[in-house]
């Protein structure tokens, strides 16, 4: 497939949703799939993410109609007969109602896909035989801790590392924002206590 060009804008800045029935429209990891490449490309037709995903274009098509019902997608200006899909917006966060357990059980199956599918990128980053270049080598972090804390500072430090990717905003949408060398990258983040701590 040939990746287009961040031309496509979200009509949406962000999207939070706690609704359990809207989580439900992401339990498919070919969906999860879907957003993850018209996150990365900004806009694409469902025969080009079938041929990202060795999926159908029937079979990509159904899964954008749902994610478009649900809230997760919108059509994006024609290209000529073309009829390309675009994120309907730039953020999503799950934030589950803490009083709601059928929020809560949802957002967990959500994330845990989610998990799956940034495990599975990596897996795949980490085992490519092909040689990094010398100056990325030492770029490339994977770290795991163990730590004692009490949610309010858990829930800060979450929020703590997630402001640290602030001074690369507006990098992905303008171009020229990007330092010289600066390339694509990922941070996959988690945090959670021990199940038998709490």
């Amino acid at each position: 497939m040939t990746e287009t060009k961040r031309t496509s804008t979200p009509s949406h800045e962000s999207l939070t949703t706690s609704d359990p029935a809207m989580l439900r429209a992401l339990a498919h990891p070919l969906r999860i799939e879907v957003l993850a490449i018209l996150d990365e490309v900004s806009e694409a037709t469902a025969s080009e993410i079938a041929e990202r995903t060795g999926q159908t274009v029937a079979n990509c098509s159904f899964h954008l109609r749902s994610l478009e019902k649900a809230g997760y997608v919108e059509r994006a200006e024609p290209r000529g007969r073309e009829k390309p899909w675009r994120p309907a917006h730039r953020k999503r966060t799950i934030e589950p109602d803490p009083n709601d357990a059928a929020s809560v059980r949802e957002s967990g199956v959500i994330s845990a896909g989610f998990v799956q599918h940034e495990a599975a990128r990596l897996d795949a980053f980490l085992t490519d035989p092909r040689p990094l270049p010398p100056e990325w080598v030492h770029a490339v972090t994977v770290s795991t801790a163990r730590i004692w804390a009490t949610a309010e500072e858990m829930e800060q430090l979450g929020e703590d590392a997630l402001a640290l990717l602030e001074r690369f905003a507006g990098r992905s949408t303008d171009p020229s924002l990007r330092p010289e060398g600066a390339v694509q990258s990922r941070m996959f983040l988690t945090l959670n206590p021990d199940r038998d701590e709490i």
